[in-house]
Parts: C-alpha cells; sequence; structure tokens
C-alpha cells in the first residue's frame, strides 16, 4: 500500500479503524498531552492520538500512572482536542475511577466525553471490569480495550515483564479479548506479550488490536511520543524504537542560547525594536 493510499481518510473514527483492519492497513498510534504536539502529530498524518495516563510518568514526573487525576485528564484531552482534526482522539480513565464500581464508570467517561470533546475513551482489564465497559457502552461511548501487561495494576503484577509467556494467563487473556469484542468494543491495546500470542489474538477477533511490545502481526502499534522522539532516556525496553535525539538536540540548544545571553550576542540589533 503506497502513501498515497494510506492517507485517503479526511477523518479517522471507529468505523475507519475497522476498515483499516479489513484492508490490511496498520493503523499507527502515538500519545499526546498538550495543544502543540498534538497539533504536529495530527498534520503529519497520525491515525490514532492516544491522551494516556502515561502523562502521569512523562509530564509529571510520577514512577507509575496512578497519581494521575481525572481532572488532570481532562486537562490534558481538552488541551489535545483543541489542535486535532483528523485523528482520532482516544483518553485512558484514570486508576481508581473505574474498577470495582460501573456507575463511576460511566460518570468518569461521560465527564472526559462532555468536558474535553473527546472521541474514545480506554480502559484497562478483561473480565474483572466488563461491567464498567457495558455500562460505558450503554451511553453511547465508544470503548478501547487493553490487555498484556496494565500499567495500572503494576503494584498486583509487582514487575513490568512480559505477560501472557504461561498457558493459563495466554488463555484469559484470548478469553478476555473475545468478551471485551462481545461487548461491543471497538479495539484492544496489547500491552508487552509474546508475538505469537498477540498475532493469534489478532486473527480471532474481528476488531483492530493496536500492539506495544507484541509483535508485527498486530493491525497497528503505538508508542508514547516522548519516548519515541528521545525526549525521555530512561525508559529503554526492547519493543521502543527511538526515532530521534531530542534530548540531545533541545539541550544544545538551551546550552546555546544561554551561551548567547551570556556574551551579550542575543539580542543583536536585527533582533531589537
Amino acid at each position: 500500500m503506497n502513501k498515497k493510499e494510506a492517507n485517503v481518510y479526511k477523518k479517522i473514527t471507529t468505523h475507519v479503524l475497522q476498515e483499516m483492519k479489513l484492508k490490511g492497513e496498520k493503523i499507527a498510534m502515538l500519545t499526546a498531552y498538550d495543544f502543540s504536539m498534538a497539533g504536529l502529530l495530527d498534520q503529519a498524518g497520525i491515525d490514532v492520538i492516544l491522551v494516556g495516563d502515561s502523562a502521569s510518568n512523562v509530564m509529571a514526573g510520577h514512577t507509575t500512572t496512578l497519581p494521575i487525576t481525572l481532572d488532570q485528564m481532562i486537562y490534558h484531552a481538552s488541551s489535545v482536542m483543541r489542535a486535532v482534526k483528523r485523528a482520532l482522539v482516544v483518553v485512558d480513565l484514570p486508576f481508581g475511577t473505574y474498577q470495582g464500581n460501573s456507575k463511576e464508570a460511566l460518570n468518569t467517561a461521560i465527564a472526559i466525553m462532555k468536558l474535553s470533546g473527546a472521541n474514545a475513551v480506554k480502559i484497562e482489564g478483561g473480565s474483572e471490569i466488563i461491567e464498567s465497559v457495558d455500562r460505558i457502552l450503554s451511553a453511547g461511548i465508544p470503548v478501547m480495550g487493553h490487555l498484556g501487561l496494565m500499567p495500572q495494576s503494576i503494584h498486583k503484577f509487582g514487575t513490568y515483564v512480559v505477560r501472557a509467556t504461561e498457558d493459563d494467563e495466554a488463555q484469559k487473556l484470548i478469553e478476555d479479548a473475545h468478551l471485551l469484542e462481545k461487548a461491543g468494543c471497538f479495539s484492544i491495546v496489547l500491552e508487552k506479550i509474546p508475538a505469537k500470542l498477540g498475532g493469534q489474538v489478532t486473527q480471532e477477533i474481528r476488531i483492530p488490536t493496536i500492539g506495544i511490545g507484541a509483535g508485527s502481526d498486530v493491525d497497528g502499534q503505538v508508542l508514547v511520543l516522548h519516548d519515541m522522539l528521545g525526549i525521555t532516556q530512561k525508559f529503554s525496553p526492547r519493543f521502543l524504537r527511538r526515532y530521534h535525539n531530542l534530548s540531545e538536540e533541545i539541550q544544545g540548544s538551551v546550552r546555546a542560547y544561554i551561551q548567547d545571553v551570556k556574551t551579550q550576542n542575543f539580542p543583536n540589533e536585527r533582533e531589537q525594536y
């Protein structure tokens, strides 16, 4: 498929993602948390923007995704929505707003959709949170699932190692994927699972799968923007490909600016009134 064919969609919707899966066109997804970056991603032709709870890590400096609040997620999502014209924007439901309470899950999803204008929400888990998924979907809100490594459950897992390597956990993941599909989710993120399992799930369900460390046989890929641009440096899992080293470039630019200020080279005559 050539570049022209891959960019014919004027607006990405959940229906378009389904069409892309049927056509065999891979789905490109990245995170964004602010107006400026979201605008750049949208203009570049990204298919899906995830306003991820990873903002807790890369924007706020927390070690897990757990501390970020609903108000903070709405703030980030609203900033992204002001910039986006083409991409589908999906927002993570933050930790503690849907687990064990489907009414609260619905209220959370409604708040995100009404106050930010986002296109869909994402929720982690399978059978454990299916009541919340059902209730959100009953309100007409599109839901993206998330299976495999689930960062909001890191204290339960105790580690960020690859998930579903054992038969029982792999079987549960497959069953959960079918359960989410049956409930009406439009897509599922598969995080840090064996590539073979990622391919199997993708073949077995009709809705698109988006992988992050789930091999190449899924329907699309997602990375955290700050990781793939090299703004963050300490996080280096096997699945991460860095497409740039902005950390060095930004620091180099700042050092040059400091030097120009200190030596009175900035501003020069042309840069004054």
